[in-house]
């Protein structure tokens, strides 16, 4: 039985002439785990916003949205806001109040539930999903996993009978995201709640998903169990992008496989192996020069409030000249934080901090540039080149306009100078921003999670752009969630613990030794009978297939 259910729906946004969705006949049944994915802009999310009618964005909608056979719009508001549950992307935009006791109540406080259905309710559910240390915290305490926990844990308290969620891990990292999947494993499989979630991150949802509906350009081009999508997208250059990689690595063997035989995780995947006999190829190892530092952090404290605990704490840290360091860690741990004080956002409380050797008092904007989390935050202007025109005269820019046609030319943004920033694909932003930075010519640029939120393909392409930048000399500090964006592009990790920097290796040697905080690839192979490697680029690079026989 349907459960929702979209017939010939079309949706256009204000002032725009080109549809954001098109035609879209979608079925989802009662208890079922359906995954949306597809290149950013291609309609996953202003689709799943219109299933929520309270968030729906403004615009013409055409066709309509039916659930459990009743047009949205003649549901009970009682109906929609109980049985129609929505976590967001940002676990900071869901959370309404101080404490978590009170942010676990308020929803339904205010549908009517009476005190003695609250209790009974909060405690069940705690005791569920073990928040019994967080009821008397402060939400502005709780790490973004425990945030978006909070979240999940306040919806479902109104028992909903469909969940709907918009990228719920993209800011979470890896270890937070696997054991919130899991919980939605949890709750599909135990309780029967039927699941509709967008995210970017399929690694761990192929195998938990009953369906991959993928939609491109407004409309769904593809409707399969996520085997089949598999099997349909394993050959196609851009769209195999957006696969797990134990598959696809699969697929390099077996070109030709049904669907039934492609595995979906790490145990399929080590149990096909086994199959396999492997050889590596041994690769050149470049001998390293001895580099001087170009940035050196001694002994640095840093905490927000005086009575609160530091955030940073005694760390020391050295980056080298020319190379992409990628900074690793859980929630909360000062990442961010880290960064801004490398970037002379914030300062330091105790500690020293020297820029080819001499102590920086106060940086000079040439020498460093800071892309935010939030590319749009970057622009002030209503056009990037108005942007940039803006950013030239402010830093006395020699030759502005000729550095700005030539970075424009350089990212192949030439031909979207004149639009909004707002009306950019989320990639393009990010390109977008990145211009921004790099007009002041700095020697170092500092990123915060740039892959949050864009596709596979805006990633990939993000990380060959900024590996060329690197190429050229340019020196890159990245903070990250993304581990396999970080092991595939970056020539050093660090992994921030405490507020210190526990460790910092290159990067194959950082996620080869680590047993959780790694790639897939490096779980597929580790202590198995075929070679170890990291990423799915060095396997096809190294592995040579021998005959059995």
């Amino acid at each position: 039985m349907e459960i929702l259910q979209a017939h010939q729906l079309s949706f256009t946004y204000p002032e725009t002439t080109a549809k954001a969705l098109q035609n879209i006949n979608l079925q989802v049944k009662q208890g079922e785990f359906v995954v949306l994915c597809g290149p950013s802009g291609s309609g996953k999310s202003t689709l799943l916003r219109l299933c929520k009618p309270e968030i729906a964005p403004h615009g013409t909608l055409e066709g309509r949205i039916t659930f459990q056979g009743m047009p949205l719009e003649e549901l009970e508001p009682m109906v929609k806001a109980k049985e129609l549950g929505m976590v967001f992307q940002d676990p900071e935009n869901q959370i309404a109040m101080d404490n978590v006791m009170e942010e676990l109540i308020f929803g339904m406080e205010n549908i009517g539930f009476t005190t003695a259905q609250m209790r009974k309710k909060v405690a069940e559910m705690v005791n569920f999903f073990g928040l019994n240390y967080l009821l008397d915290k402060k939400t502005d305490e709780l790490s973004g996993g425990q945030k978006q926990l909070i979240n999940l844990a306040s919806v479902l308290l109104l028992e909903p009978k469909i969940l709907l969620l918009d990228e719920p891990t993209s800011q979470l990292d890896p270890i937070a995201a696997k054991e919130f999947i899991h919980m939605l494993q949890r709750l599909n499989e135990e309780f029967g709640i039927t699941i509709v979630i967008v995210e970017h991150r399929l690694e761990e949802l192929f195998t938990i998903a009953n369906r991959v509906v993928m939609l491109e350009n407004g409309a769904i081009i593809h409707d399969k169990t996520p085997r089949e999508m598999i099997r349909k997208l394993g050959t196609h250059e851009k769209m195999r992008n957006f696969l797990p990689s134990s598959s696809l690595l699969y697929l390099d063997f077996h070109p030709d496989a049904e669907p039934e035989t492609i595995p979906l995780n790490v145990k399929e995947t080590r149990q096909w192996l086994q199959t396999e006999s492997i050889e590596q190829q041994e690769e050149d190892q470049t001998s390293e020069s001895e580099q001087q530092p170009i940035l050196e952090l001694r002994e640095v404290d840093y905490q927000y409030t005086k009575n609160s605990p530091p955030v940073l704490y005694n760390l020391s840290l050295s980056i080298y000249d020319g190379e992409w360091l990628a900074i690793v860690g859980a929630n909360g741990t000062g990442k961010t934080t880290l960064l801004k004080i490398i970037g002379g956002i914030l300062k330091a409380q105790h500690g020293t901090m020297r820029f080819k050797g001499k102590k920086v008092k106060k940086w000079d904007a040439q020498k460093v540039s800071y892309l935010p989390q939030n590319p749009k935050l970057f622009f002030i202007q209503d056009t990037i080149k108005k942007e940039y025109d803006h950013l030239a005269e402010h830093h006395g820019i020699a030759n502005a306009e000729e550095r700005i046609q030539h970075l424009l030319e350089k990212f192949n943004m030439k031909h979207l100078q004149d639009r909004h920033p707002y009306d950019l694909s989320g990639g393009e932003l990010q390109k977008a921003a990145l211009i921004g930075t790099l007009l002041v010519e700095p020697a170092i640029l500092l990123i915060d999670e740039p892959t949050k939120g864009l596709d596979p393909e805006s990633k990939k392409a993000f990380g060959e752009l900024v590996s060329t930048l690197v190429t050229e000399g340019l020196t890159v500090v990245m903070v990250t969630h993304d581990i396999e964006f970080a092991a595939a592009y970056a020539t050093r990790c660090s992994m921030l613990f405490q507020g210190e920097i526990t460790v910092t290796e290159k990067t194959r040697d950082f996620f080869h030794e680590n047993t959780y905080y790694t790639t897939v690839m490096n779980r597929v192979t580790r202590n198995s009978s075929v070679p170890s490697v990291v990423t799915l680029e060095e396997a096809r690079r190294t592995w040579r297939v021998q005959n059995r026989s």
